[in-house]
């Protein structure tokens, strides 16, 4: 799988998902200390929605390390693939947040630096992931 994309493909996406995973993580954390794992019945952000996303990016970035390790370019597309819904359950909840609402989220609290370096390093981990999967030339 890296014969094309190369060992600096690889680190700039390792680095690249490494911030966007600590800024989740971070986010993740300021979530639950002010309260969002203890909700109402109607809340913006159901539980469901804040744990699959971030257990779909990690089983996306184990699948990634798989393809690397083995070379498997099934695994490359599948980590994309895993990537590609963790993104769009991470737009859902972005517009959420942004909606702000009329349930009183402990999430309109987050600060706005983290969750624009979190999308920003995400929408761009999945870019490079794509190109690494897409320079294997899987077709």
């Amino acid at each position: 799988m890296g014969r094309t994309g190369g060992v600096p493909m690889v680190l700039v996406t390792a680095g690249t998902w490494t911030i966007a995973a600590l800024a989740g993580a971070y986010l993740l954390r300021r979530w639950l200390a002010g309260g969002g794992g203890r909700r109402a019945k109607v809340t913006r952000f159901p539980l469901a929605l804040i744990l699959s996303h971030p257990a779909l990016a990690v089983s996306a970035l184990a699948c990634w390390a798989a393809a690397l390790a083995t070379g498997s370019q099934a695994l490359a597309w599948l980590a994309t693939a895993g990537l590609a819904a963790a993104a769009l359950l991470g737009f859902v909840m972005f517009t959420r947040w942004l909606g702000g609402g009329r349930h009183g989220d402990t999430a309109s609290g987050l600060p706005v630096l983290a969750v624009a370096l979190h999308g920003l390093a995400g929408v761009a981990a999945f870019a490079l992931v794509f190109l690494t999967a897409s320079a294997a030339r899987v077709f």
